[in-house]
């Protein structure tokens, strides 16, 4: 069997893994718009006001989240807050208003948080926490919320800012997920509209010339580009922000309930040449320094052609229920664009998995619309069997030609096998490519990630608020050419350790490799990723100037720990339960400032700070981070760059990759057209429900 990316490989290796995403913070948890509960009541408090200030610069972006909330019962009540966390976000920040002024919490040990936290309960001072429960459950809780009283909380983080065939994509979650677990259906209740003001603005800053800006999902957004080539945009509600929209009442529309996701894309100028850009970080001349390297290589790998073999194992459990005749569509249009030179199958699974049909399909239109129409009578119920519609889809693959898999859920395993090491070793087991599709934002992100990464292939993730030609320019990058795998990243010139993420799989036409690392010194370094496209050598490389200072970009500090922290709870999730592992993690989040499974975030009393002898590192850290955006503001872009080949970076205009369609190259892909079916159905979806 040969795989995707060419060439014929050994049925049973065992494919190496791509830096997956970590447990911790790659999913979103379903209430992004927030969501305080009273512990002793049913009644969500009111959201008063909910303001988001974005910043997006060369290579990261910052989210910076403030809520207000009301109480507007007679008694005292502790609260529960669920909040959001994008994919590969670092939380860095969780502050609550004490007396009228913002007190920043600090990182601590989670048993130790805890337990702080309910003393100073028990002693009814005002007190807040920060916990993470598993990869989608992420809860503040704070006491007291006072009588007829407000409740004011802050919270950011900072996660990379990507780009793939030249167009970056940053999504704020606000759609709810879906379960079919009774005990947890809680959790998805969300009070969801705003009494008071909403805003959501975004200021972007880059070095690389962006040509163009939208938000899909929200054309009333007020949008602007300044002539320094920065864009500002603006949704807003209920407040003076409001006028600054491109009409009010639009505005009012699209950001009374906080119900929908925030899709916002930008497209950088195309002709831009193959580059390698670094960002660091330096305080003293002696002491350590962190970087931030980000290679983005020209258009220089070959295509690739001939017919495959594609599964598509869908999930069609309960929670599937208002997406799945969406699916069934999405699923009918994708087989119709197949070229001929293709064969499928479909299986599905709830408690249980069944194939639609024995053996291989071709993608004749006579095959294909037998399929369709069988399609339309498959009915849905029962739980999520993961590991069953996974194992009977890497079943009886052929040898003899390119397999691909796609594996479309919503939900979590919860009927048979479901600890990850038992779909490692499952994914781990057959050479081919897996591409996993998330739908909505309740399925397992972390896992799923990680099972298409073993494999070489790649996670999409579908919300109602996408950009439908960005996610399918997106897909046609990643399936249309042979991936750079096998790679190494090396620097001479300068000390440098410590480089993260574990770099074991590959990367595809489009995507920019991102790694973190220290360095010791200054001076000339030379930064090489050495890698194979279809087997054989393949180097980029590129000099840049090491500062001995830098002082713009700290933020790249708890990136780097974050991205460390994702290696092992890798590891962890499956080795299982290691001591040291969790102590490590601990350490590395505590000096650094992170919200882990293992260190919570905890706020007390200024006082109270000082007679337990906490140090304010964390609102150290913040203050700093605060002083260097501010003077960003008025620096250039801080990238240091170095060209990298002869060849243009991919962009989205060229990335067609040669048909897909009747008896072409098929370089689109499934996943590319499954996009296009879902998201058509989607809009068929929010048309009817608002007729």
């Amino acid at each position: 069997m040969r795989s995707l990316s060419g060439g014929f490989v050994r049925r049973a290796s065992l494919l190496p893994a791509l830096a997956l995403p970590a447990m911790m913070m790659a999913a979103q948890p379903a209430d992004a718009a927030g969501l305080l509960t009273p512990a002793n009541s049913s009644t969500p408090l009111a959201i008063e006001d909910h303001h988001v200030d974005v910043l997006i610069e060369d290579g990261y972006a910052t989210t910076t989240i403030e809520q207000t909330f009301r109480n507007p019962g007679g008694s005292d009540l502790e609260a529960v807050y669920a909040f959001p966390v994008p994919q590969h976000a670092a939380v860095g920040e969780f502050t609550y208003w004490i007396d009228g002024k913002p007190v920043t919490a600090e990182v601590m040990k989670r048993e130790d948080a805890r337990t702080l936290y309910e003393r100073e309960k028990e002693a009814d001072r005002e007190t807040a926490l920060a916990e993470q429960e598993d990869f989608r459950r992420f809860q503040m809780s704070v006491w007291p919320v006072r009588a007829n009283s407000d409740v004011r909380i802050r919270m950011s983080y900072v996660q990379p800012a990507k780009l793939d065939a030249g167009v970056g994509r940053y999504v704020y979650p606000l759609e709810e997920g879906g379960t079919e677990d009774a005990a947890v259906a809680s959790f998805w209740q969300m009070k969801d509209e705003v009494t008071g003001s909403f805003s959501f603005d975004v200021t972007m800053r880059t070095s690389y010339p962006v040509e163009a800006l939208r938000l899909p999902e929200h054309p009333d957004a007020a949008v602007r580009q300044d002539a320094d080539g920065s864009w500002h945009v603006s949704i807003a509600r209920g407040s003076n922000r409001a006028e600054e929209a491109v009409s009010a009442a639009a505005a009012q529309v699209s950001a009374a309930a906080l119900n929908k996701d925030v899709a916002l894309y930008w497209r950088q100028k195309p002709g831009l040449a193959g580059s390698l850009d670094v960002l660091t970080y330096k305080e003293t001349a002696e002491g350590t320094g962190t970087f931030m390297a980000v290679l983005t290589p020209g258009e220089d790998n070959a295509t690739i052609t001939g017919g495959r073999d594609w599964t598509f194992i869908l999930d069609r459990s309960g929670s599937m229920e208002a997406k799945f005749e969406t699916l069934k569509e999405g699923i009918g249009r994708t087989l119709e664009a197949l070229p001929s030179q293709d064969r499928f199958r479909v299986i599905f699974f709830d408690d249980r998995a069944m194939r639609m049909f024995s053996g291989f399909r071709s993608a004749t239109p006579q095959e294909v619309q037998q399929t369709i129409s069988e399609l339309r009578n498959v009915p849905i119920g029962g739980g999520t069997n993961l590991y069953a519609g996974l194992q009977d889809g890497l079943d009886d693959l052929d040898e003899d030609r390119p397999s691909g898999v796609v594996l479309i859920t919503d939900g979590v395993a919860n009927v048979g096998p479901h600890e990850r090491k038992d779909f490692v070793d499952l994914a781990a087991s057959q050479d081919m490519r897996l591409f996993t599709v998330v739908m909505g934002n309740g399925a397992d992100r972390p896992m799923l990630e990680h099972l298409a990464a073993i494999s070489g292939g790649t996670t999409m993730n579908v919300s109602n608020s996408d950009d439908i030609t960005g996610r399918l320019m997106t897909a046609v990058t990643r399936l249309s050419h042979h991936s750079l795998s096998d790679i190494d990243v090396s620097v001479d010139g300068v000390k440098v350790a410590d480089v993260t993420p574990e770099l074991k799989g590959g990367l595809y036409r489009g995507e920019q490799l991102v790694v973190f690392g220290h360095y010791w010194g200054s001076g000339p370094a030379k930064f090489r990723v050495r890698g194979k496209v279809d087997g054989k050598p393949k180097v980029y490389e590129a000099t840049l100037d090491m500062p001995e200072t830098a002082g713009l970009n700290p933020e790249i500090e708890r990136l780097w720990a974050f991205s460390r922290i994702e290696d092992e709870m890798r590891q962890l999730a499956v080795i299982g339960e290691d001591a040291d592992s969790e102590q490590s993690i601990a350490d590395t989040a505590i000096e650094y400032g992170l919200l882990t499974p293992y260190t919570s975030m905890v706020v007390v009393r200024e006082e109270i700070f000082a007679q337990e002898g906490i140090a304010r590192n964390n609102q150290q850290r913040l203050t700093a981070e605060a002083d260097a955006r501010n003077a960003r503001q008025n620096a250039a872009p801080t990238f240091a760059s170095a060209p990298v080949g002869n060849a243009p970076r991919t962009h989205i205009a060229s990335s067609g990759g040669g048909g897909g369609g009747g008896g072409g190259g098929g370089a689109a892909g499934p996943a590319l057209l499954l996009l296009l079916g879902l998201f058509h159905l989607v809009r068929v979806r929010q048309r009817a429900a608002k007729a």
